[in-house]
């Protein structure tokens, strides 16, 4: 059979799954099986890949970040870390929107999780927003789009999936690359919430006061250390990146157990419950588009695209557009760690090509996929984010376009200002 019958089939066959609602992981798996039965290779070659894809010591690091994050999030840092973001901006016209925002960049840096941060703040910030005269559907928007700053600021399993998956790719420099394009997402959120916030009237918290933001950044404190326990180390090359992933485990056990008491052992057992549905699901993934890879890479679709795509145009500001908007439609119809382990093989060597380099373009492509969580259909933080408000998607979907607006201007600028992902990675001599 020729590779472009084998290309229709492995594309057509996952497309069709994708809309006809499959879950991500049997469409991936069921288009590779089609497309292998098809080449008459044998099935074996399919335990082998899956096996392959997940024999990483790199990727050991994901199911540790995952638990450390489940730890802290059930472990009663949530409200310390709302009272800490309500001390820096809660005087604001909009006050509470800007907490929420603020609150996500802690707390994402902790979490590492879109989803897990919508769930947890937001089921705290939205009725406390909606109690203080915001409207819903608004305090919904604010909190599903700020909830992507976790995906940038480290620790960020994400990352580690993209490191390992683009190759030679430092951990701890991507970990540095994402604090200021999560601060300039943050900041572009906050914008646009001042201006909705000035039209509607919204209110204004409490006079700023600086006893009261170092009495909350000293109860902070100790879940603010995971974050740099874990870049510190691996940064300064203390420890590898599972490492670092393993010993903040321990260490977000003892903090949410005996420092912070918000955790007793029945409910770390339970919490650890909740961690392997997540790893499960996170880990199936992973060795599913191990052999859809395999597929691609065999059947030289990289290589196709990439000629077909530079084919197109020459120009490096309609290809870096390009790729953004490819990875964008990617988002609506895929989750997170599909796309990082298909798209990347793909699409990177054509960012090396215009000048983007790796690092760079593994912020771009987690901003690009974190926008794709909050855009149906297969939008997961605008489920949540809709569940916990009690509100249909459709109205949170038209509270969220100006925000919209905040995450692709970050974007562009993320885009084409290589320095705001490239910054600290130079100054600290990363890179």
């Amino acid at each position: 059979m020729s590779a472009g019958v084998a290309i229709a089939i492995l594309l057509i066959s996952f497309f069709v799954m994708i809309f006809l609602r499959f879950p991500i992981a049997y469409a991936v798996a069921l288009s590779s099986l089609l497309c292998l039965l098809a080449q008459g290779q044998p099935l074996s070659t399919i335990c082998q890949q899956m096996v392959k894809g997940i024999s990483s010591f790199s990727l050991m690091a994901v199911p540790f970040f995952i638990t450390m994050g489940c730890l802290m999030g059930s472990g009663g840092i949530s409200e310390k870390l709302i009272a800490l973001a309500n001390a820096c901006v809660g005087w604001m016209r909009g006050g509470m929107a800007m907490v929420n925002i603020v609150a996500s960049y802690f707390f994402g840096g902790i979490s590492g999780s879109a989803s897990a941060d919508t769930a947890s703040l937001g089921s705290i910030l939205i009725p406390m927003m909606v109690d203080q005269g915001y409207d819903a559907d608004f305090s919904t928007a604010v909190t599903i789009t700020s909830s992507c700053e976790g995906l940038l600021v480290p620790p960020s399993h994400n990352m580690v999936i993209y490191a390992t998956t683009a190759g030679g790719v430092s951990v701890g420099s991507l970990f540095l690359a994402g604090y200021i394009p999560g601060a300039l997402l943050a900041v572009s959120l906050m914008v646009g919430s001042y201006i909705i916030s000035v039209r509607k009237k919204y209110p204004k918290g409490d006079k700023f006061s600086i006893k009261v933001l170092l009495k909350q950044l000293s109860v902070s404190f100790w879940a603010l250390a995971a974050v740099l326990i874990v870049v510190v180390g691996v940064v300064g090359g203390v420890f590898t990146a599972t490492e670092s992933a393993a010993i903040a485990v321990i260490y977000s056990l003892i903090v949410s157990v005996f420092i912070y008491k918000g955790l007793d052992w029945k409910g770390v057992w339970k919490t650890l419950e909740e961690c392997v549905n997540t790893l499960s699901i996170v880990l199936i993934l992973i060795s599913t588009s191990s052999i859809f890879g395999y597929c691609l890479t065999t059947l030289h679709v990289p290589d196709m695209a990439a000629s077909a795509i530079t084919g197109f145009t020459s120009n490096p500001i309609i290809l870096a557009l390009l790729l953004n908007l490819i990875l964008l439609m990617l988002g609506c119809i895929m989750d997170m760690a599909p796309i990082i382990l298909i798209a990347t093989p793909i699409l990177l060597p054509i960012a090396n090509s215009i000048g983007i380099g790796p690092i760079q373009f593994g912020i771009m492509v987690i901003l690009n996929c974190g926008i794709g969580l909050l855009t149906p259909p297969v939008g997961g933080v605008l489920f949540i984010g809709s569940a916990v408000a009690k509100l249909p998607m459709e109205k949170v979907v038209k509270a969220t376009l100006p925000f919209y607006l905040c995450m692709i201007i970050t974007l562009l600028l993320i885009t084409f200002v290589p320095m705001i992902s490239l910054g600290l990675p130079v100054l600290f001599g990363s890179l």
